[in-house]
C-alpha cells in the first residue's frame, strides 16, 4: 500500500478510515467496531474524527474500538472553530482524549476556521504539543488564501496537513491547493473520498474502468475505481469511512488498483478537471 509521509517524519498508509455519522446508532455500533478493528488488522492505520461528529458518540466508539491496540493507530481528531482560543483547545482537547481513552493525539486539526484568530489557535497547538496532549498539528477546510496566512505565522513546528473534500466530483483543489499544499510538504487529507450519495459511483466512466480490473476480492466496483483514483495522488491520505467489515474490505482493495493513463483520460474526459479556481467545497 502507499503511504504518505507527514512535515514531521511520520509516515502511514495514504488510505485511513474516517468516523463521520459513526456512533449514531447503536444498532450498527458493533459493525462499526469491527469495521474498525478490521481496518487495522489489514494494515491501515490512521482514524480520523471529530469532536463535532455525534457531539462525542464518534470519539467514543472511536475509543472503544482502539482499545488494546493504542500503538497500532495514528489518531486524528478536530477541534470546532468555536473551542480554538487558546484555552479552549485545551479544555476540548482534553474533553477528547477521555472519550477516546487515550493520554495523545497524533494530529490534532482546526475543523475550519472561525472568529478566532489563527495566531491564537496555533499558540494553543503548540501548548498541547508541549504538554504531550498531542504530537502534531494541521487544518481542515482551508484554502490556499489560508493556507499563505498560516505560512506567515512563526512557528516551532509545522501544519502537518489540511483535510479538505475531495473526489470526482469535487475536483476544485486540483486547480491550485492541491499542488501548493504538496510543495510545502503538507499531506492533503481527502475526506469523502467517494463522493456524495450514489450519483458518483452510478458515472457510467468508473463503470468501464471498472470492468477492466480486478481486486483480491473480484472484479473492480466503480467505487474502489473512485477511490483508487484519489489514492493515485502523490502526497494525499484518503479517509472514507466504512461502516460495515465487508465496506472496510471493499475500501482496502481498492488501494491494490493501479490506474492506466488510458484510464485517467478516459475519466478526465467525463468528469474534466477544474480549468479556473473555484471557491473551496465543503460539508
Amino acid at each position: 500500500m502507499k503511504n504518505v509521509t507527514f512535515p514531521n517524519g511520520m509516515t502511514v498508509p495514504a488510505l485511513g478510515m474516517g468516523t463521520w455519522n459513526l456512533g449514531d446508532d447503536n444498532a450498527r455500533r458493533d459493525a462499526e467496531i469491527r469495521s474498525i478493528r478490521m481496518g487495522l488488522d489489514g494494515g491501515l492505520r490512521v482514524v480520523d474524527t471529530a469532536e463535532m461528529y455525534g457531539s462525542g458518540r464518534s470519539e467514543r466508539l472511536v475509543g472503544a474500538a482502539i482499545a488494546g491496540r493504542r500503538d497500532d493507530v495514528y489518531l486524528v481528531d478536530k477541534v470546532l472553530p468555536s473551542n480554538a482560543s487558546r484555552a479552549g483547545v485545551r479544555k476540548a482537547c482534553a474533553a477528547s482524549l477521555k472519550l477516546l481513552g487515550t493520554d495523545h493525539l497524533d494530529l490534532y486539526l482546526l475543523h475550519w476556521r472561525g472568529s478566532i484568530p489563527l495566531e491564537e489557535t496555533v499558540a494553543g497547538f503548540e501548548d498541547l504539543k508541549r504538554a504531550g496532549m498531542i504530537r502534531a498539528w494541521g487544518v481542515s477546510n482551508f484554502d490556499v488564501d489560508d493556507m499563505r496566512e498560516l505560512a506567515r505565522i512563526h512557528t516551532p513546528d509545522p501544519c502537518c496537513a489540511n483535510q479538505v473534500l475531495y473526489s470526482l466530483d469535487y475536483r476544485g483543489v486540483e486547480y491550485d491547493l492541491l499542488g501548493d499544499d504538496r510543495a510545502a510538504g503538507i499531506v492533503t487529507m481527502a475526506y469523502s473520498p467517494l463522493g456524495q450519495g450514489g450519483e458518483l459511483l452510478d458515472a457510467a466512466v468508473l463503470r468501464r474502468v471498472a470492468a477492466r480490473h480486478e481486486t483480491s476480492l473480484g472484479p473492480a466496483t466503480p467505487a474502489q475505481v473512485a477511490l483508487a483514483w484519489v489514492l493515485r495522488q502523490p502526497g494525499v491520505l484518503a479517509i472514507p469511512k466504512a461502516g460495515s467489515p465487508v465496506h472496510q474490505r471493499e475500501n482496502m482493495a481498492a488501494a491494490e488498483l493501479e490506474l492506466t493513463k488510458a484510464d485517467l483520460a478516459e475519466i478526465d474526459g467525463a468528469i474534466p478537471p477544474p480549468r479556473r479556481k473555484e471557491s473551496l467545497a465543503m460539508i
